[in-house]
């Protein structure tokens, strides 16, 4: 079933977005409706808006943090040794008593 059996299409409205890549995307909008201010890029899943000469930046991502990353930023060198040495004390504790130790 073509076009021509079905009526006309409703018109269109078709907006160019340009994301940082230089990738211009032009969906279409029914002409009643007003485009949303940005829109994300087909080709490269960045965001895009409607200025050219200024696109919007790359969203920032924070890099993958290790537990040992998250421990350091909340003990400082001092707290860590301290924490440490009372640890390996109770182990030395735990020795002397005869205690068996998995």
């Amino acid at each position: 079933m073509g076009e021509a059996e079905r009526g006309d299409a409703a018109p269109r409205l078709y907006v160019s977005y340009f994301c940082s890549n230089s990738h211009e995307t032009r969906p279409a909008f029914a002409a009643d409706v007003q485009a949303p201010e940005t829109w994300d890029c087909p080709r490269c899943g960045l965001p895009a808006n409607l200025d050219q000469d200024n696109p919007p930046p790359p969203p920032k991502t924070t890099p993958y943090k290790t537990h040992l990353a998250y421990v350091k930023e909340r003990r400082s060198d001092k707290e860590a040794k301290a924490i440490l040495a009372e640890a390996l004390q109770m182990l030395q504790d735990r020795r002397a008593r005869g205690e068996v130790i998995y």
